[in-house]
């Protein structure tokens, strides 16, 4: 049964998209089957998949809206190895129309509830905003990762998201948990950046993934070739570390299984 992991983040620029992308296609490489629901509209993550959002026949909007079958509307031909649920402008439509249907918070977890034997891991890219499509992420998720950079203002708007994914779980999903903090465009040489990030080990301990993912060139030029970092550069930093975070992912997963027995 699949692992449903949101990658979510209210503040824009903090490198979800990458983080989603990049994880699938590390955890793709890790022989593990992999689903990548892009539920954001700007369709960066199908993109950076190497499949044109303009083309596609379905998206997340006749998923969740016209509530076609999750096994229809997934792109098997990607990139990054893994399989996607696309998404594009029309998912800002499915948003508005949410609105009026019922059962509105639960319907991603419903419609994907038949395929999840089929992966080991699915990814949710979510918008840079609580809306009602992030919120149907956090309801069909086992945990949030969030990814940040290490500055005073994203510090300020964690501990504000924290907050929120708690309330919201509360609500829609008493099991959502955090599965960590992800430090994203890390710069050793920034002190702000190493303050910041002591601040955060400090505040939310082991929830803190050991990998840091650096500041990288590489990593911002894959999405323009519509691939993974560790196809278009497989040597570069930014590759490494994505490959570093899914074993650091396992790890911790099977840890957990562990304690559970």
């Amino acid at each position: 049964m699949a692992r449903v992991i949101s990658i979510a983040n209210q503040k824009g620029g903090v490198g979800k998209t990458t983080t989603a992308v990049n994880v699938a296609a590390s955890m793709a490489a890790t022989k593990r089957k992999v689903l990548l629901i892009d539920l954001d509209p700007q369709g960066n993550a199908t993109m950076g998949s190497g499949v044109d959002k303009y083309e596609v026949d379905s998206t997340c909007y006749e998923l969740l809206i016209e509530e076609k079958p999750a096994s229809e509307v997934i792109i098997k031909d990607t990139s990054g190895k893994y399989d996607l649920i696309a998404g594009n402008s029309d998912v800002t439509a499915a948003e508005i129309k949410l609105m009026e249907v019922f059962a509105r918070e639960v319907r991603l977890r419903n419609a994907i509830a038949p395929i999840c034997k089929d992966y080991d891991f699915i990814f949710i890219d979510c918008p840079p905003s609580l809306n009602q499509l992030t919120v149907n992420a956090l309801a069909a998720s086992d945990s949030v990762l969030v990814p940040m950079q290490c500055e005073y203002y994203a510090l300020e708007g964690i501990t504000a998201l924290m907050d929120t994914i708690g309330k919201l779980a509360s609500v829609v999903n008493p099991n959502l948990k955090i599965e960590g903090v992800l430090r994203t465009m890390y710069d050793p040489r920034n002190r702000l950046a190493n303050d910041v990030s002591e601040q955060l080990k400090r505040h939310f301990g082991d929830q803190v993934y050991r990998t840091v993912i650096p500041r990288n060139v590489r990593l911002a030029e894959a999405p323009s070739f519509g691939s993974p970092a560790m196809y278009y550069d497989k040597s570069s930093a930014g590759a490494k570390a994505y490959l570093a975070l899914a074993g650091e992912i396992i790890r911790r997963q099977k840890q957990t299984e562990k304690a559970a027995q």
